[in-house]
C-alpha cells in the first residue's frame, strides 16, 4: 500500500525503531485532507510508536468505490475519516464490525452508530469562500445564500466540488435537496450550474482557487476558509443562511481486518486526548466533549453555536439516495 507523500515512511520508521520486536502493522483507508493526515499521523506516531500505519488516501467517491470493489477480498483494517453518508451505503456498512471504541460512549448519540459499527469524532461544514477584491472589482454583492448565488452577476465566477467525487460537493447539493424538496431543489441546482466555471474533484480546491483570485467564489469548506483568512488571503467566509450542509467523518473497524487488535487500538486513539487536541487545530466540527474551539474561528466569525445554523442533515437518506442523486446531477449540469 503506497504511503502518502512520504508521511507513512516516517511513521513506519518511528514504529520500527521504537518497538521492532513487537511492532504491529495496519492498513488504514481515509478521505481526510492530506495536510490534516500529516499532522494527525505525527501525533499517532508519538502515542502509538509500536504500530506501523500503512495509509491509502483517496477522495470520498473514489474511496467508496474502492471499498466496495474489494468486498470479496478486503485490504483495509480500518476506515478513518470517511463521509458518514458514504459509510452508510449498505455495501460498505455491511463490511464493518461492531466495536465499542474507548470514549465512543461519551459522544452524543447522533455521532455514533447504535450498533457500534461507526463513530464520528469530526466533521466538516460547507461554506462559501468569497474573494473580497475580485467581488469588489465586479461590483457584485456578497452572496449569503445558495439562492443568491444563482444571481447571473456571478456567471463564470463560481467553483464548487463535483459531488460524484467529493463528499463536500455531495453534502452541498444534499442539503439543498433536503431543504427545498426535489422540484425546487433541482431547479436551483440547474440555475447555479449556469454560473459555474468548473467542478473540482477536491472539496478544498474551490476555496484555494478563490484565495488565489482565480474566481470570486469557491463553494468549499469552512475550515479551509478559516485557514485562508488566518494566512492573510483577502477572503470572507460565508456559511449559507439557507441550507448550510455538513458531513460527519466516520471511523470503523473492518470485519475482515487482518490485524484487529492494533486496528482497535488505532480506533481508540482517534478518540484520545492527543487526537482531540490535534483535531481542534484543524477542524471546525469536533464532536468529542470538551474539545476546544478552533483557534482561527474568531477571526473568521465562525458561529459559536453551530447547531443553530447547520441544516439538520438526514445522513441515512443521503446515503440511500446518493447514487440516484449523483446520476441526476450529471444529467442536470453541463460540462465545465
Amino acid at each position: 500500500m503506497r504511503p502518502i507523500s512520504g508521511i507513512l515512511t516516517a511513521v513506519a520508521g518511528t514504529a520500527l525503531l521504537a518497538g521492532a520486536a513487537w511492532a504491529g502493522e495496519i492498513n488504514v483507508y481515509t478521505a481526510l485532507e492530506e495536510d490534516e493526515i500529516a499532522a494527525y499521523l505525527e501525533q499517532a506516531a508519538i502515542d502509538m510508536p509500536d504500530v506501523t500505519i500503512n495509509l491509502l488516501r483517496l477522495s470520498t467517491g473514489d474511496l467508496g468505490a474502492r471499498i466496495i470493489a474489494e468486498a470479496n477480498n478486503p485490504q483495509a483494517d480500518v476506515i478513518w475519516g470517511f463521509a458518514l453518508t458514504n459509510m452508510l451505503h449498505q455495501d460498505i456498512y455491511s463490511q464493518l464490525a461492531p466495536y465499542d471504541a474507548a470514549g465512543a460512549a461519551e459522544l452524543p448519540p447522533q455521532f455514533r452508530d447504535a450498533d457500534g459499527r461507526w463513530f464520528a469524532p469530526t466533521g466538516y461544514v460547507g461554506a462559501f469562500c468569497v474573494n473580497n477584491e475580485r467581488l469588489e472589482a465586479m461590483g457584485a454583492p456578497v452572496p449569503h445564500t445558495w439562492q443568491e448565488l444563482a444571481n447571473p452577476v456571478y456567471k463564470g465566477e463560481v467553483v464548487m466540488p463535483d459531488p460524484g467525487s467529493s463528499g463536500t460537493g455531495y453534502l452541498q447539493i444534499a442539503a439543498i435537496l433536503q431543504g427545498m424538496g426535489d422540484d425546487a431543489g433541482w431547479q436551483l441546482i440547474a440555475d447555479l450550474d449556469k454560473n459555474m466555471a468548473q467542478y473540482t474533484t477536491s472539496g478544498s480546491r474551490p476555496c484555494r482557487m478563490a484565495q488565489a483570485g482565480e474566481y470570486a467564489i469557491g463553494a468549499s469548506l469552512s475550515y479551509v476558509a478559516m485557514q485562508g483568512i488566518e494566512q492573510g488571503y483577502p477572503i470572507t467566509m460565508i456559511i449559507p443562511e439557507d441550507y448550510a450542509g455538513f458531513e460527519l467523518e466516520a471511523n470503523g473497524l473492518m470485519a475482515e481486518a487482518h490485524n484487529p487488535e492494533d486496528a482497535k487500538r488505532f480506533l481508540d486513539w482517534t478518540l484520545s486526548a492527543g487526537a482531540s487536541e490535534s483535531y481542534a487545530e484543524r477542524k471546525d466540527l469536533v464532536t468529542i466533549p470538551g474539545a476546544p474551539r478552533p483557534p482561527q474561528a474568531d477571526a473568521a466569525n465562525f458561529p459559536e453555536d453551530l447547531a443553530a445554523v447547520l441544516y439538520p442533515m438526514d445522513f441515512a437518506s443521503s446515503g440511500v439516495e446518493r447514487d440516484g442523486i449523483i446520476a441526476k446531477w450529471r444529467e442536470t449540469v453541463t460540462e465545465h
